[in-house]
């Protein structure tokens, strides 16, 4: 019979999941566990996106795992690698073993007698309804919606007579050789388009209705290449990461503290790279300050250096409509375009969309706080990973297993089934994420808020979280723990390494 209850059930398998497991054997190797994924593969992101020259934008001595050691030359890192190295942690480590493909989770409801969640996943085939329990769970499944990104309605598209593709769902038989591309966006993923596409294309235009700040950083980090050839592997990467770390968060505080000198530099290293004859008030100077949205890093100045080649442009303006050849901007200006990328960001979700109830009833996630940033107020045996906006998202997702496996181990020492964060105070009301970023803002009244004191605040701060996470106090007078008022029955299974191929 195949197993159907877990200790623990861990939604994803991206670069949060297969990191959670292992976290999960290692400091609590007597549970069991599965990891659902709703598609066919391993790596999330990683493995979802196919655009030309997909890359990181942070660092990988921060973006890779605490226990798992970046060997790369390159610390921008291409798509491909990191798949990749997130792949060889599953099988080096055999998760893999334990993951249960194309079981897209639909529901979730929690039985407070049984302390328990039941599940309701989808078969991504066939479209067979299965069900699954667990103790507790684990969501991995990130924060925007893999069945598409924020693609507007452009007047007068229906009168293009060239193709519109999303960088989420990229053809994989695109062919924009010798064509005309225009790339609408300024993000992380139009910045990474330009110059890719800019190597085949007759020429690539970037369209954004309003500048962002755009970093050059070299693709390989000297200092943690030259640390390897002395030290061994595992300190140089350590080394390095805390001193990454460091640096970012100096850079952060920075900006907060005197963001006009901020500003201020990473302009003037935009004029650095471009030289003379660019209009870098116009194209490169946004209106807000640095780190009120992620900034875009380019490794080793490429898109820079495709703009000064002239292989690609920059445009600032706004879309009037479509025509049959390319688009009329609100300047009157026209840009001709054989092909049209809609880098236009995310749609995000919360818990990847999950339907939540709590003994049947419905459960309206806006309505509720974040608890240290991983679990939710009214929500039992629930904690979902949650990266960061101004540093790499795996700091964060290593922390959330710390406090995982952590508390698991307390519920364990006190006999105890269910915990719950527990309101006592009213609570003001501030945003998930103080980001103005417009696929965050787009979101946020779907998302739960997080409250004006500790530990309802959603802190960006890695050290912080360390005392909070890694070293986490139960007894705050917050977190409520409970025994289960009946015991469920036992559930007949057999080892999740022989049904993994199921």
């Amino acid at each position: 019979m195949t197993q159907t209850h877990f200790d623990v059930i861990i939604v994803g398998a991206g670069l949060s999941g297969i990191g959670a497991a292992y976290h999960l054997q290692e400091k609590c190797p007597g549970k069991s566990y599965t990891i659902l994924e709703g598609r066919d593969a391993i790596g999330g992101t990683w493995d979802l996106f196919r655009y030309p020259g997909i890359r990181s934008d942070s660092d990988m001595h921060t973006l890779g795992y605490i226990f798992k050691p970046w060997k790369e030359r390159k610390a921008i890192a291409d798509g491909p690698s990191i798949l990749k190295y997130v792949r060889e942690t599953a099988e080096e480590n055999g998760i893999d073993q334990h993951i249960r493909y194309n079981h897209l989770v639909e529901q979730a409801d929690w039985n407070s007698e049984t302390a328990m969640w039941a599940l309701t996943t989808r078969d991504a085939t066939t479209g067979e309804l299965r069900h699954l329990s667990c103790n507790f769970l684990y969501m991995c499944s990130g924060y925007y919606s893999y069945k598409g990104g924020y693609r507007p309605d452009f007047p007068g598209e229906e009168n293009f007579e060239g193709q519109i593709v999303h960088p989420q769902h990229w053809p994989e038989d695109l062919d924009y050789k010798d064509r005309n591309v225009v790339v609408i966006g300024s993000g992380a993923t139009s910045v990474t388009l330009v110059p890719e596409m800019a190597k085949k294309a007759k020429h690539v235009t970037m369209l954004q209705r309003s500048p962002t700040y755009i970093v050059s950083r070299p693709a390989e980090d000297s200092f943690a290449n030259g640390l390897r050839k002395w030290l061994p592997e595992k300190w140089a990467y350590g080394i390095t990461r805390w001193r990454n770390i460091l640096f970012q968060m100096f850079f952060f505080s920075k900006s907060r503290k005197d963001p006009d000198k901020v500003k201020g530099k990473i302009i003037d290293m935009a004029k650095d790279e471009l030289g003379p004859g660019h209009d870098v008030d116009r194209h490169f100077t946004p209106s807000y300050n640095p780190w009120d949205q992620r900034l875009c890093l380019v490794p080793d100045g490429d898109l820079f250096q495709s703009l000064k080649d002239g292989t690609s442009s920059i445009v600032t303006d706004h879309i009037e409509r479509f025509t049959k050849t390319g688009i009329e901007l609100k300047s009157g200006e026209s840009l001709d375009a054989d092909i049209v990328v809609s880098a236009t960001g995310l749609e995000l979700v919360f818990l990847g969309g999950v339907e939540l109830t709590l003994d049947g009833r419905p459960v309206d996630v806006s309505t509720l706080h974040g608890y240290r940033g991983v679990m939710f107020e009214d929500l039992p045996n629930l904690v979902s990973t949650f990266g960061y906006t101004n540093a790499s998202w795996t700091l964060k997702a290593d922390l959330t297993a710390d406090f995982v496996t952590k508390l698991l181990k307390h519920m364990e020492q006190g006999g105890h089934d269910s915990v719950v964060p527990k309101v006592e105070a009213p609570l003001a009301d501030e945003p998930w994420l103080d980001f103005s970023s417009g696929y965050v803002k787009r979101a946020m009244d779907r998302f739960p808020k997080q409250g004006d004191r500790t530990p309802w605040r959603l802190h960006q701060n890695y050290i912080k979280d360390i005392f909070l996470l890694r070293h986490a106090k139960f007894d705050d007078g917050v977190l409520v723990f409970r025994k289960a008022e009946r015991q469920p029955k036992t559930v007949a299974s057999k080892p999740e390494a022989s049904v993994a191929a199921e």
